[in-house]
Formats: structure tokens, sequence, C-alpha cells
């Protein structure tokens, strides 16, 4: 009973770095675009962030609904936990390239409810 408890836990976390590199993978794909736009059309500093929490809500989806399609159950879960690591990692790539919040805690605090629900309604979908 314990083996199979464990290996559904490594099983588990196998599948969340999976996705989780997708979603990095994708995102950093979805922000060269961004920047391509940026480059071509001169979009404004408004325009630019819009894009950026677009990208975020999208891939938070995204990792979400593929969280809960592997996992099967408690869909809804996963889907906000893999949201809650992506912001994680998000945040600790930040802080290390800024050497400190570059924003105020209210831009944190959004980023982090948007990427958590953006996951978990991706979960519940799947």
């Amino acid at each position: 009973m314990k083996e199979k408890r464990k290996n559904g836990t490594v099983r588990a976390a196998v599948s969340v770095v999976k996705v989780l590199l997708a979603m990095y993978i994708a995102t950093g794909i979805f922000l060269l675009i961004l920047a391509g736009l940026l480059y071509r059309f001169e979009l404004s500093e408004n325009a630019v962030n819009i894009g950026i929490i677009v990208i975020y809500v999208l891939t938070g989806f995204a990792g979400g609904f593929l969280m809960g399609k592997l996992q099967g159950n408690r869909k809804f879960l996963w889907g906000a936990v893999t949201g809650l690591l992506y912001f994680g990692l998000l945040l600790l790539v930040s802080l290390a390239v800024w050497k400190g919040l570059h924003s105020g805690m209210t831009h944190v605090i959004t980023t982090l409810v948007m990427c958590t629900a953006s996951g978990m309604i991706g979960g519940m979908l799947s």
C-alpha cells in the first residue's frame, strides 16, 4: 500500500515538473512574440503590460488544464498548485534578475492571484 502511494506521489511530482517546464517554454515563446510586436509596432507601455498579463493568464490556464487532465481527480486543486508554483518560480527569477522587487507588493499579490486562479480554472475545466 505504501509503495503504491509512493509511486503515485512520484508520478504526480514528475507531472508537475513536466507541466511547469512546458509552461515556461510557452511563456518564453509568447514573450519573444510580444517583444517582436513591441519592436515592429512600437507598442505603448500599457499595451505591453496587458500583453504580459494575458500571457501569464493563458499560460496558467493551459498549465492547470493540462495538470487536471494528467491527474484526473482534484483537478481544481492540481490546477491551483500548478499556477502557484508557476508564480513562485516567476517571482524567484524576477528577484534574481532585479535584485529585489521591481514593482510594489500590490502588483506581486495581483500576479499571484492571477496565476493561481487561472491555473485553478484551467484545472476545473479539464
